[in-house]
């Protein structure tokens, strides 16, 4: 399974960014996680079919989906904020990773 995560920059607070993954096979367990500086790698959004979880921590602000016919895995991050600066990581069933994209926010 090969990944590529794209996407990723520096936006002020409030800001909005688009994250996306391009991915090899069915995409039917996908998932974006995040790795902040000197903190574990953490769960941000997963979707396993038709159904997605969210981070409490960015409930109401990201939105995974998924384009099949163009293989393309995306995170929609809206209202972001310094915390949620990372890299941030798509993965396929959790077992295959791809380079990560960092999103820096600040002002």
């Amino acid at each position: 399974v090969q990944l590529q995560a794209s996407g990723g920059g520096q936006v002020e607070p409030g800001g909005s960014l688009r994250l996306s993954c391009t991915f090899s096979g069915s995409g039917w367990i996908m998932g974006w996680y995040r790795q902040a500086p000197g903190k574990e790698r953490e769960m941000v959004a997963t979707m396993t079919g038709g159904s997605t979880t969210y981070a409490d921590t960015v409930k109401g602000r990201f939105t995974i989906s998924r384009d099949v016919r163009l293989k393309t895995l995306y995170l929609q991050m809206n209202d972001l904020k310094p915390e949620d600066t990372a890299v941030y990581y798509c993965s396929s069933r959790g077992m295959y990773w791809g380079r990560g994209t960092l999103v820096t926010v600040s002002s």
